[in-house]
């Protein structure tokens, strides 16, 4: 039973990390692109990408497991700049910027890094209770 919980909290963290680790390239990206322009006159920029979790229950492990659900993007309106000698400038001399915010994103970044060291933790202790669980056995 003990070493069931142990591998239910290997695959929970698991799954955890690798959910941050695909949110963690998302920000990336959004941060790699938060000034990327249309190539045509009066065309839409890059799009902030998000992302949806959900909860998965995992039969083997018997426990819920975090995944990402769904990479969508973000609806909010482009910023405007007035800059009419730009080739993606439309006919009034706008340019649509991207919809990145990249304190959001730093922000955004920040709280998954955070949250996949919370998960890195709990593998390096379920694997310390182990050894230690070992070490008592052959004792």
């Amino acid at each position: 039973m003990a070493t069931d919980n142990l591998a239910a909290s290997f695959g929970i963290a698991a799954s955890g990390m690798k959910a941050q680790t695909t949110r963690l390239r998302v920000v990336a990206e959004n941060m790699a692109n938060a000034n990327s322009t249309s190539e045509v006159a009066g065309g839409d920029p890059y799009r902030r990408k998000t992302l949806v979790f959900s909860t998965e229950l995992d039969r083997v492990l018997k426990a819920d497991t975090v995944e990402v659900k769904r990479i969508g993007h973000d609806m909010g309106d482009f910023r405007l700049e007035y800059d009419p000698g730009h080739p993606a400038a439309d006919a009034d001399g706008y340019v649509k910027l991207p919809n990145v915010n990249s304190l959001v994103e730093a922000m955004d970044m920040r709280e998954a890094g955070r949250s996949y060291d919370a998960n890195l933790n709990v593998i390096q202790q379920a694997r310390s209770m182990l050894g230690r669980t070992i070490d008592m056995l052959r004792g």
